[in-house]
């Protein structure tokens, strides 16, 4: 995959200068960046990264630290693998909690190429305007509520607590506190704060806490596909449609729980279906063990070729959407 990404965007694989790559419970030695540094051929002075254990939303992490490197080296690429293999652990146990991940993970990956060099702002799709990391490990429950542990049996899994989709949503909202002042218009962030005006200098109690339509300010969502509560609860929290959803419904539906790539797979979905037009912008939203939210902001800069051949979806993107059986849809 990685070998054709680069053929096809014209890329020799010299010209890389910085490679991150993120897996969480797949950790080998050499390690998977290594792996990639010889089977794709870079350099052997090349910025090399291997992140792992930092649950799904690292694949934005990845995005993060290659951003803030191609801040201090100018006239570079950075390229970002975010995937996830499952191969060697699954779980063999009986505890219901850690028996989920089996279920719902699947392994997934994506190859993202970012660049700070002049000549590449012309045939670029995106450009990064905002990243916004969140990490609630402070606090016990959400500290634990995706924790990797042995069963009385001693097997090794992944427990699930039930308060996760709570955690969940107390992090998205400490997130959009961050992100919204960078994004938002001024007349929503004047109803918010008229809104705490009367709740906490007036103290009116018939008023309640304003929150901000994000629909104003984006025009696509990417949500992390971590399964059927995850996206309701996102739907919910945003007051998001069915159709703003469906990127992310989709992914879930056929790909499985990706990890850290699900944002990338929803983003593609997009796309294949010809919604991303120029001047559009794109917000990607992804939660991890921690427990984290991280959301990127990217607005396209160029038309986007539906149809490319390296897009997981255009072989069969007219088959989508699809009505979920509720047997599914977990």
């Amino acid at each position: 995959m990685a070998e054709d990404f680069l053929v096809k965007n014209k890329i020799s694989p010299k010209s890389i200068d910085i490679l991150v790559v993120n897996c969480s419970i797949f950790c080998p030695t050499p390690s998977i960046s290594s792996m990639f540094v010889k089977r794709i051929g870079l350099r052997s002075n090349i910025r090399s990264y291997n992140l792992t254990g930092m649950g799904c939303s690292a694949g934005l992490l990845s995005v993060s630290l290659a951003k803030d490197l191609l801040k201090i080296h100018k006239n570079s690429l950075a390229l970002v693998v975010s995937l996830e293999s499952l191969t060697h652990n699954g779980y063999p146990g009986k505890v219901k909690s850690m028996l989920l991940t089996n279920t719902l993970f699947r392994s997934g990956g994506t190859i993202i190429l970012l660049s700070n060099r002049k000549q590449d702002r012309r045939r670029a799709k995106y450009v990064l305007q905002h990243l916004v990391r969140i990490n609630m490990g402070f606090d016990d429950q959400s500290y634990t509520c995706v924790f990797q542990e042995n069963d009385e049996e001693g097997h090794v899994g992944v427990s699930l607590s039930r308060r996760t989709m709570h955690i969940a949503s107390n992090a998205l909202r400490t997130n959009m506190v961050r992100l919204g002042p960078l994004v938002l218009p001024y007349s929503e962030k004047i109803r918010y704060l008229w809104s705490l005006f009367l709740q906490r200098v007036c103290a009116d109690p018939k008023s309640k806490q304003y929150i901000p339509d994000f629909k104003k300010a984006f025009e696509h969502f990417c949500i992390h596909s971590g399964g059927r509560a995850v996206i309701d609860a996102v739907e919910d929290n945003l007051s998001l449609s069915e159709e703003d959803v469906e990127p992310s419904r989709m992914a879930l539906y056929r790909f499985g729980n990706t990890s850290s790539s699900s944002v990338w797979y929803a983003l593609c979905y997009l796309e294949a279906k010809g919604r991303v037009k120029r001047g559009d912008r794109v917000w990607q939203i992804a939660f991890g063990s921690g427990f984290k939210c991280n959301s990127a902001v990217w607005k396209c800069v160029s038309d986007v070729d539906p149809t490319c051949s390296l897009n997981p979806w255009s072989d069969r993107i007219h088959l989508y959407p699809v009505e979920v059986p509720e047997i599914l849809d977990t």
